[in-house]
């Protein structure tokens, strides 16, 4: 039978909520794990949430105008399909495919369902996400929907929520609305403030946001709750519900051990919830019908670099930046407080409007963007590329998500020079490298970022761009072509002995070892490894074919940085190639540029060392 709106709101409320409960324990039961009791105590909540609240249109996803309903505590997935289930867009079937191979109801939510915005699981990153869609949808979409967050108590500990509600209340994000299910329970025991619900409110509104405290099992607060939540202007809100984990079931309701355990007697417990309900729900559509914000850039000419001039690519960055947002209004910068180095402060001088400063927060740097991906945006996120590590959980799983993001990161490598060790990414290549489906750039060249800059703006998946501080000699001309997945030979000659291959700072030092061996009578060819994954195999294996010996030479430490991608693409073949690999070996210091090049083996003078050395041992 089917029952909707016209049922009394609280009896549909408590026979929904069981329901949920209920569908939760079937699908963890029949895939033998999973987290119910997590689900449990959320149950009346969303009940609340999807018959009154919410505004979806299930049959269009991509509805700009629709809410978005984000499972930070990813763990309670079992609840989120049945949820699904009770909305009537999948079936009983699918509800007990979670967690099979094959099905794309997993152990934790991602975008293989069409009504999944992102990834969530790892705890701490669905509200600075939402924060992002937030973000998006005022500032950018200007759509008055909503972003419902449903969060876990356990992971109010995370440092990123917190940055997520410092950006949210300092943005006033009125369309972002938390809810944290305050179950008491976590994996191990108590959590950290057990049920003391003011230690939550007291530092979120401490942090600027509205608070509201409810038994999450009482239906007229929880509706209550989110009346009020909807009418606040200016400030985000939070609302800290006190609820039982395991409820329903007397034998596991506020029962430590459960954790992430399907029950025993799976068909006891129902029975003790009621049985097997079957109430559909029709969940409200969007009433506001309004189209996305569109801004009207203003043309600016594309940065074009004169050969033998020095500029810093990490400028070229700036300028192309500023560039492509004349040309695309879908395209926004994020930075961390430093795009006066980074330079993307370039783009918003020209559209502040599309420029967001995240302050010394790069988790939420990185939430922000996957957030405003979700929207259709185009984000440009830029920090040092030291301080991406801090992001870097968020950075993989935005590749869980499928998100469409490029990341900037500048002031790589010992060549930074007197600012020391705690600056300078020299595990950014390898770490990106590593990211599902990602793509890692690394420009020598102003010409050759800017090409490069304006090839990524509709590129898919994890784009990873590093820049280099030093300005250094225009290379190229701006005519040239720089394809993603190619590499450029600078040098090449029938008489080359031996391949240099190098990128961003260690290619200038390389032409200038190469030009000194070609006085001794020494030919090399020189690689511009620009783009390091995609690799261009074949312009590689051809080199190494006809030189037999390589040298590849990097600001960078020698695990998973260009020179192991150049190693990896010559073990595909037997070339029987000779290999010496240039890289940072040990704890760099404060120094000039050029002292801690040369310290770190990767300068001039060492590249034409290793070129000798490795001919003389043929």
């Amino acid at each position: 039978m089917r029952r909707d709106h016209k049922m009394a709101d609280i009896e549909l409320w408590q026979e929904l909520g069981q329901q949920l409960r209920v569908d939760s324990l079937r699908s963890s039961g029949t895939a033998g794990s999973g987290h119910p009791t997590s689900s449990m105590s959320a149950a009346d909540l969303i009940a609340v949430l999807m018959t009154k609240y919410l505004k979806y249109d299930f049959t269009k996803p991509g509805n700009v105008n629709n809410d978005h309903l984000i499972f930070s505590k990813g763990h309670a997935s079992p609840l989120l399909y049945s949820m699904y289930r009770a909305a009537g867009v999948i079936s009983e079937s699918d509800l007990l495919s979670f967690r099979q191979f094959g099905s794309k109801f997993q152990g934790h939510p991602t975008p293989a369902i069409d009504w999944v915005d992102i990834a969530t699981g790892s705890l701490g990153q669905g509200l600075p996400i939402a924060a992002g869609i937030a973000l998006a949808g005022k500032y950018l979409d200007r759509i008055p929907y909503t972003v419902w967050v449903l969060c876990g108590d356990s992971e109010m500990a995370e440092g990123s929520m917190w940055e997520a509600l410092e950006l949210s209340s300092f943005s006033k994000l009125d369309n972002l609305i938390a809810i944290v299910d305050v179950n008491r329970l976590g994996q191990r025991g108590e959590t950290r403030y057990g049920w003391d619900l003011n230690a939550y409110t007291g530092r979120a509104k401490a942090f600027g946001w509205h608070t509201i405290q409810i038994d999450g099992h009482d239906f007229k607060e929880i509706d209550a709750a989110y009346t009020e939540a909807l009418n606040i202007k200016n400030m985000p809100t939070l609302i800290v519900a006190k609820t039982i984990k395991g409820k329903g079931n007397i034998e596991i309701e506020d029962m430590d051990g459960f954790h992430g355990k399907p029950l025993e007697n799976i068909e006891a417990a129902i029975e003790q919830l009621g049985g097997i309900r079957n109430i559909k729900i029709d969940v409200n559509t969007p009433s506001i019908t309004q189209t996305l914000h569109k801004f009207v850039p203003s043309q600016l000419e594309s940065p074009k670099y004169t050969i033998g001039d020095k500029v810093p690519t990490r400028k070229a960055y700036g300028d192309s930046l500023a560039h492509i947002g004349s040309i695309r209004n879908d395209v926004v910068a994020l930075d961390a407080e430093v795009s006066n180095s980074t330079y993307s402060d370039s783009f918003q001088a020209q559209f502040p409007d599309r420029f967001f400063e995240m302050f010394i927060a790069e988790q939420q740097l990185v939430a922000s963007a996957i957030g405003m991906q979700v929207q259709g945006w185009k984000p440009f996120a830029s920090t040092f590329a030291a301080f991406f590590a801090r992001a870097f959980d968020f950075i993989r799983m935005a590749a869980v998500s499928e998100a469409d993001i490029k990341l900037v990161g500048s002031h790589a490598g010992v060549s930074i020079g007197p600012d020391g060790p705690s600056q300078m990414g020299l595990e950014d290549i390898s770490s990106m490298r590593s990211v599902y489906g990602s793509t890692v750039l690394y420009p020598s060249d102003p010409n050759q970022t800017s090409s490069l800059v304006n090839q990524i703006i509709d590129r898919k998946g994890i784009v990873y761009l590093r820049t280099t501080r030093e300005a250094t000699p225009v290379l190229y001309d701006a005519s040239e072509d720089f394809p993603i997945g190619g590499s450029k030979i600078l040098l090449s000659s029938p008489d080359d002995v031996v391949t240099v291959v190098a990128a961003g700072i260690t290619l200038h030092e390389a032409v200038k070892a190469a030009n000194k061996l070609k006085e001794d009578g020494i030919h090399v060819r020189l690689i511009d490894l620009y783009s390091i994954k995609p690799i261009d195999s074949k312009t590689l294996l051809k080199a190494a074919k006809e030189t037999r010996k390589v040298v590849t030479v990097e600001d960078h430490w020698p695990q998973g940085g260009l020179g192991e991608a150049v190693l990896e693409v010559l073990s595909q073949e037997k070339t029987g190639t000779l290999v010496t690999k240039l890289a940072v070996s040990s704890m760099p210091t404060s120094g000039s540029p050029e002292d801690l090049l040369s310290a770190a083996g990767i300068d001039s003078q060492h590249i034409t060392e290793a070129v000798k050395n490795l001919i003389a041992s043929s």
